[in-house]
């Protein structure tokens, strides 16, 4: 689906010269594959194993109640996120642009680093299954650490990246240079967050899910703080373009993560999070 979406955007965009609606029809045509691409054997599976099409909605209900500590996480998050963009666009046509392709390149190596985080669930799981807490407990942070040390390299990657390739996302020398520093600190900051990413992997995992709904809240609450913070300060002071980026990454680094990392390694120091996955 990816491929096919990058593909598409390709014709449609340069070959087409389309512009966003050519982005957003081949952003659809992707979108209708992959869901066809999904459901069509799933319904071929359940009709095949005897099980009913037609939703049962008590059974949804349920579902729905047992997984809105999970939705009140990512609810927070997301509000985070778009707290974030609309801080981004009061800082400048230039910040904001900055933004946009260091917030890319930063997703693109998120959803990397968050196999670590998807492994240690299957590794957790195994010793909790096997009532083994202790070794639960030492694995946990053993991945943990190697989210953190394995983002050293990555973070060293993104700030090389960030100073070399900045002309290939824009051809003013300004949003180039801006590009470069929001990419280095963010390559500073990757470490913490591959240990907090890691965490977070085993927490969801594990069933926590009360705890991080919490959690998650109370950093969001704190984050907007910040982000209004960061706006007044820009008013007040009068930044340019590059106090405006170096400021808007580090709050997001230090407090939208930091906090982030802050709540997942308190909650590990103990075994608490372990009785939410042995009662699954």
């Amino acid at each position: 689906g990816a491929v096919l979406n990058t593909i598409l955007d390709v014709i449609a965009v340069f070959g087409l010269n389309m512009g966003i609606a050519g982005s957003g029809i081949a952003t659809m045509i992707a979108q209708w594959y992959m869901g066809l691409v999904l459901t069509i054997p799933a319904v071929i599976w359940a009709t095949q194993s005897g099980a009913r099409l037609k939703p049962h909605f008590q059974h949804i209900l349920h579902s729905a109640g047992t997984g809105m500590p999970l939705f009140v996480r990512t609810l927070a998050l997301r509000v985070c996120m778009v707290a974030t963009v609309v801080t981004a666009t009061h800082l400048g046509t230039n910040t904001l642009a900055a933004y946009q392709v260091a917030n890319s390149c930063w997703n693109f190596v998120m959803n990397i680093l968050d196999a670590i985080g998807i492994a240690a669930q299957t590794i957790v799981a195994a010793a909790l299954g096997a009532g083994c807490r202790k070794r639960a407990g030492m694995i946990t942070r053993i991945c943990a650490q190697v989210g953190a040390v394995s983002s050293v390299g990555v973070g060293l990657f993104m700030i090389f990246v960030g100073w070399s390739c900045a002309p290939l996302f824009s051809q003013h020398t300004d949003i180039q240079f801006l590009i470069s520093v929001g990419m280095t600190i963010l390559g500073l900051f990757l470490p913490l967050a591959g240990w907090m990413w890691a965490l977070d992997g085993v927490l969801i995992g594990a069933g926590d899910h009360r705890y991080l709904a919490k959690a998650c809240s109370v950093m969001a609450a704190v984050y907007l703080t910040f982000l209004a913070l960061t706006s007044v300060f820009d008013v007040v002071v009068d930044a340019n373009d590059v106090v405006r980026t170096i400021t808007l990454w580090v709050v997001l680094n230090a407090v939208y993560i930091g906090g982030r990392a802050i709540g997942n390694s308190l909650r590990i120091r103990n075994d608490t999070w372990m009785d939410s996955a042995l009662k699954m």
